[in-house]
């Protein structure tokens, strides 16, 4: 794909065209020698001295303790992530481990990481793996992709950093970093586009242990310095590449960016009665998570959706506790 610098008051048509011209030459690859471009060397070599040394990076993690990483990193910032990761892996440190317990528990040892149907996610995945993998994450992408609860990036990222393949992952720190060095926006879209994901595959080095080393780089400089934010361009390794910089670092044009509201919302609600269910030795009446919030009719549609979510089990009586049971198990 070629870059597309947005329009900008202080840049001319032309001298964005031949700005995407140039960067264009740079990032195009070469079909007659392979996938190889500006970027990659600057990129890898920024990341094998700034990486910074995360539990799920040395290669005692092993696949398992990079799927758990994935999953917990979603929408979730490493330092929030890394207490709960190195408990889990204590406690559960193989798929069966965690398949032999209650999902429930999964749920529970989730904590405040948010997210926390990505608890029961990870559950069913390690359940499948103890049930078709004989214990053991799968090497092959699709195999991957057919696990409950793996998408097409945490497929790609588990065969990419646990096994050294060639797949374009794409998180939202490597979509910045690809919207601003290659197409020239400050921001990407707000949902991944067939565009952005044929760019990745564009930018990708042709070997595979490259393209794994490519694919950490990229997030982490992402993660570091082009964040979402206060992008440091003075740090940047691509700073002389990137198509935003060249172009005047148009301001964003296209949809608003979503925000994170959180207070007075359904989440909150829900997050209040997971933590006393979480905390409870047995099961709790609901007269106790009536007291969690104030608002009857918003607190029984949390309620409600946790149990169809399958989150929460309703008992006889009224109470209510953590799921014993696996869905469809």
């Amino acid at each position: 794909m070629t870059a597309s610098p947005s329009s900008s008051p202080d840049v001319s048509p032309e001298v964005s065209r031949e700005v995407s011209r140039e960067v264009s030459r740079d990032l195009t690859p070469d079909a007659s020698a392979g996938p190889s471009h500006a970027l990659h060397s600057p990129v890898i070599a920024w990341f094998e001295q700034h990486a910074r040394d995360l539990p799920w990076r040395r290669p005692e993690a092993g696949p398992w303790g990079v799927m758990v990483s994935e999953f917990m990193l979603q929408q979730t910032p490493v330092s929030r992530v890394l207490p709960v990761y190195e408990q889990w892996l204590a406690r559960w440190p193989r798929p069966a481990d965690l398949a032999a317990e209650a999902p429930g528990e999964a749920v529970r040892a989730w904590g405040r990481l948010g997210y926390p149907r990505r608890a029961l996610r990870l559950h069913g995945a390690a359940a499948a793996i103890t049930e078709r993998h004989g214990g053991d994450v799968p090497r092959e992408h699709a195999q991957l992709l057919a696990l409950p609860g793996v998408g097409e990036y945490t497929a790609a990222a588990v065969a990419s950093f646990a096994y050294g393949q060639r797949h374009a992952v794409l998180d939202t720190n490597v979509r910045r970093v690809f919207a601003r060095a290659a197409t020239g926006v400050e921001y990407p879209p707000n949902a991944t586009t067939a565009a952005e994901r044929r760019l990745a595959r564009e930018l990708l080095p042709g070997d595979e242990a490259t393209a794994a080393r490519w694919a950490a780089a990229s997030m982490e400089l992402g993660a570091l310095v082009c964040t979402a934010k206060s992008p440091d361009c003075a740090r940047c390794p691509v700073a002389g590449l990137c198509a935003w910089r060249l172009a005047g670092k148009p301001a964003h044009d296209g949809p608003p960016r979503r925000g994170q509201t959180y207070a007075g919302t359904d989440r909150q609600v829900r997050g209040k009665l997971l933590a006393v269910l979480r905390e409870a030795v047995g099961p709790v009446p609901q007269a106790v998570l009536d007291t969690v919030w104030n608002e009857p009719v918003q607190r029984a549609r949390a309620l409600d959706g946790l149990v169809s979510d399958g989150l929460v089990e309703p008992l006889d009586g009224g109470l209510y506790r953590l799921p014993q049971t696996r869905p469809g198990a």
